[in-house]
C-alpha cells in the first residue's frame, strides 16, 4: 500500500487533481460569499411602475406608494408602454389602478381591483418578492378604502338598524382585492431551472473539452505547426458546438421543455453561446497552458453569480453587476429566458456573444503567435548546433 501511495504521489497529475479540488472549494466559497453578500439589502434596486387612471382615491394611493415603497418607483401614463418595459426586464412589476377605482370602492356592494403585472421570465426570486409586495400593497390600500367607506357608508350609523349596520360593516371588510397577472408564465420548477442548467452544463463541458484539446495539441506539437493546430482546434470547436447544441436542444424538446420561440431558434442560440464558451475557456489555455484551468474555474463561479440565473442582477453589488456585463453567461441567460419563456428577441444578446467570441479568438491567436516568436531563438540555436 505504501508503495502504491508513493507511486501516486510522484505523479504530477495526482497533485494537479488535489490542487483542482482545493481550488474549486476556495474559489466558489470566495466568489459566492462575496457575490451574494447583502443581496436582501438591495431591494431598492428593483423597479416598479405605477399606472393610475383614477383621479381621486387612485391618485392618493399612487402618491403614497411612490413615497412608501422601498423600491425605485416611477409613474407612467401608458399601460402598454409599462408592459413593454416589463417585458424588456427594465421593470419588475407594474401596478395599475383603473378609472373606476374610486367608484367601486365607494359602492356598498362593489369591490375594486388593483391589477399587478409580473414578468415570470426572470429568476424565481423576482416573482416571489413582487407577489409579496402586491399582497402588502393591497392590504394597505384596503385599509384606506375601508376607512373612506366607513365615513361615507356609516355616517348615519346611529340611525341605522342593527341588521343593516352588520351587513354594511361586512361589505366594508374587503373593499380592494389584488388581481395579479403573470406575463411569460413559466410552467413548473423544471423549466425555471433550465437557463442555469444550460449555462452550467455548457461552460463545464467547454472547460473539459478545452483541457483535453490542449493535451492533444501538446501531444502533436512536434509534427503539426502552431497555426495548423490553432485552425484544427477552431474547426473542432465549431463542429462540436453544432452537434452538442443540437443534442441539448433535442433533449430539452423531447422531455417537454417550455420553448416559446421555437426549436430552431433555441438550437441556433445554444450553438452560439456554447461556441463562445469554448473560445473563451480555451483562450486561457492558449495564454497560460494547463494553468489556465484555474482561471476557468474562477470564471465559471463568477458567471453563475453575476449572470442573473439564480439571483436578479439588480440585487448584486456594483462590482458583480459590472462583471456580468462583460461575461458571456449573462447574455446566454437573458437570451435563453427570452427563447424559453417569452420576451423580446435575442438580437442584442447574439451580437454581444459574437463580439466576445471575436475577442477571445483574437487573443488566442495573439498568444499562439507570441509563443511562436518566443521559441524561434531556441529553434535557431538548435539548427546551428546541428550543422
Amino acid at each position: 500500500m505504501k508503495q502504491a501511495l508513493r507511486a501516486f504521489m510522484k505523479r504530477p497529475t495526482t497533485w494537479v487533481g488535489i490542487i483542482t479540488a482545493l481550488t474549486f472549494q476556495m474559489v466558489f466559497s470566495l466568489i459566492w460569499m462575496t457575490g451574494y453578500d447583502g443581496v436582501t439589502d438591495r431591494a431598492d434596486q428593483l423597479h416598479i411602475a405605477i399606472v393610475n387612471k383614477d383621479g381621486q382615491l387612485g391618485k392618493q394611493v399612487a402618491s403614497n406608494l411612490m413615497k412608501e415603497l422601498p423600491f425605485q418607483m416611477s409613474q407612467l401614463d401608458d399601460l402598454d408602454a409599462a408592459k413593454k418595459q416589463l417585458d424588456d426586464r427594465k421593470l419588475q412589476m407594474v401596478i395599475y389602478m383603473p378609472e373606476d377605482f374610486t367608484q367601486k370602492t365607494a359602492s356598498p356592494e362593489g369591490h375594486a381591483n388593483i391589477q399587478y403585472w409580473i414578468n415570470e421570465s426572470n429568476p424565481a426570486l423576482i416573482k416571489s418578492m413582487m407577489s409579496g409586495v402586491a399582497e402588502q400593497v393591497t392590504a394597505e390600500v384596503n385599509k384606506q378604502a375601508v376607512a373612506a367607506g366607513i365615513q361615507s357608508t356609516l355616517g348615519t350609523a346611529a340611525k341605522m338598524p342593527e341588521a343593516q349596520a352588520a351587513t354594511a360593516a361586512q361589505s366594508l371588510a374587503e373593499r380592494v382585492t389584488a388581481d395579479i397577472q403573470s406575463t411569460n408564465a413559466i410552467h413548473g420548477m423544471n423549466n425555471q431551472m433550465v437557463p442555469m442548467m444550460m449555462v452550467l452544463a455548457s461552460y463545464v463541458g467547454a472547460m473539459i473539452m478545452g483541457m483535453n484539446l490542449e493535451q492533444s495539441a501538446m501531444a502533436v506539437q512536434s509534427s503539426v505547426s502552431r497555426w495548423r493546430r490553432f485552425a484544427a482546434r477552431s474547426i473542432i470547436n465549431i463542429a462540436a458546438a453544432v452537434v452538442v447544441s443540437l443534442v441539448g436542444a433535442t433533449l430539452l424538446y423531447s422531455l417537454g421543455g417550455q420553448i416559446e420561440q421555437g426549436f430552431i431558434h433555441l438550437w441556433l442560440f445554444e450553438m452560439l453561446f456554447l461556441l463562445t464558451f469554448m473560445f473563451v475557456s480555451q483562450m486561457f489555455l492558449y495564454l497560460f497552458g494547463m494553468a489556465g484551468m484555474l482561471f476557468n474555474i474562477m470564471l465559471l463561479s463568477a458567471q453563475l453569480v453575476s449572470s442573473g440565473t439564480i439571483v436578479p442582477r439588480e440585487l448584486l453589488s456594483d462590482f458583480y453587476t459590472a462583471l456580468g456585463t462583460i461575461l458571456p453567461a449573462t447574455y446566454a441567460v437573458e437570451g435563453n429566458m427570452n427563447l424559453l419563456f417569452g420576451g423580446p428577441g435575442v438580437g442584442h444578446e447574439a451580437a454581444v456573444l459574437f463580439l466576445i467570441s471575436a475577442v477571445a479568438i483574437a487573443v488566442s491567436a495573439a498568444a499562439a503567435g507570441l509563443k511562436r516568436s518566443a521559441v524561434q531563438p531556441h529553434e535557431a540555436t538548435t539548427t546551428v548546433a546541428a550543422k
